[in-house]
C-alpha cells in the first residue's frame, strides 16, 4: 500500500495571494501574472517563491503543479506551471525546443537606437563574478558560447528612455537584460547588467505574453496586464501611449 505524501502548509494569506495572481486556468495549466520581486524557485536565502506557494493547489496525495520555465525574480509577468505530469513534460519540450513565443516590455535608457526596430545577435557566456553568476557577450566561437537572438520594437521614446517591446528567439539565462545594455541602453533598474534602483524601484522588465500549443491541442495565447509599479514608473518617465500599443 502506497503512503499518500503530506501536502506542505500554506497560510490562509499565502493561499488567497498566489490565487489573485491567477490570469488563466485549465485542466493542463494554471498561468499567473506573476510580481517583481517574488522568485521563481526556492534557493539560498529564499524561503518563499512561485514554487513553494504552488501547495496552494496541491492534491490529498501531495502532487502539485509544476514549472516549466522561469523568469528572473525582478522580472514580472506572465508564467505557466504545468498541472500533471504529462503536460510538465509537453511543456518543457516545447521550451527546450523554442516552439513557444514569449513577448516582453522594457523601459530602457542610455543610448535608444534610432531605428524603429531591430534584432540584437550575440552569443552569450555565463561567468562567475563575486559569487554570482551573470552573463556576457562573446565571441561566438568562444568555449560555451551560445547563440542568442532578441528582436525588439521601439514603442515610445520619451528623454534618454523608451519602451521597448521585445521577443526573444532563444531563451539564454539573462538574455534580454545583457542584450539591451549590449545594445547601449539597460533596461532601468537592473541591479546587474544596469545600475540598480538608482533609476528604478523595480526591474522594469514585464513578460507581456506567451503563444505555445496546448497538450490537449491547439494553440494558446495569454496575456499578463503591465502592473501598477511598471505603469507608475513609465508615467512618472513621461512615456503616455505606450499601453495602448500593446
Amino acid at each position: 500500500m502506497t503512503r499518500n505524501k503530506p501536502v506542505p502548509a500554506i497560510s490562509p494569506e499565502d493561499d488567497v495571494f498566489i490565487r489573485s495572481l491567477i490570469v488563466h486556468q485549465d485542466d493542463d495549466i494554471i498561468a499567473f501574472n506573476k510580481p517583481s520581486g517574488l522568485p521563481v524557485q526556492d534557493g539560498r536565502g529564499i524561503d518563499r517563491s512561485l514554487d513553494s506557494l504552488l501547495a496552494a493547489f496541491a492534491r490529498s496525495n501531495g502532487k502539485r503543479p509544476r514549472l516549466v520555465h522561469r523568469l528572473d525574480a525582478g522580472t514580472s509577468g506572465l508564467i505557466i506551471v504545468a498541472k500533471t505530469q504529462p503536460a510538465a513534460a509537453f511543456l518543457s519540450e516545447e521550451f527546450a525546443e523554442r516552439r513557444t513565443k514569449k513577448t516582453y516590455i522594457a523601459v530602457v535608457g542610455g543610448a535608444i537606437p534610432h531605428e524603429h526596430a531591430g534584432s540584437i545577435d550575440a552569443s552569450l557566456v555565463k561567468v562567475q563574478e563575486a559569487g554570482r553568476a551573470r552573463m556576457i557577450v562573446a565571441r561566438p566561437d568562444r568555449k560555451g558560447a551560445l547563440r542568442a537572438r532578441t528582436d525588439w520594437e521601439n514603442l515610445e521614446v520619451s528623454g534618454p528612455h523608451a519602451v521597448l517591446r521585445l521577443v526573444p528567439e532563444t531563451g539564454r539565462m539573462h538574455q534580454i537584460r545583457i542584450h539591451l545594455a549590449h545594445l547601449g541602453c539597460p533596461i532601468l533598474g537592473d541591479p546587474i547588467y544596469g545600475t540598480g534602483k538608482q533609476d528604478a524601484p523595480r526591474l522594469m522588465l514585464h513578460a507581456l505574453s506567451l503563444e505555445f500549443r496546448r497538450p490537449s491541442g491547439g494553440v494558446l495565447t495569454l496575456s499578463a496586464a503591465v502592473p501598477l509599479d511598471f505603469d507608475d514608473v513609465a508615467r512618472n518617465l513621461g512615456f503616455k501611449t505606450y499601453s495602448d500599443l500593446l
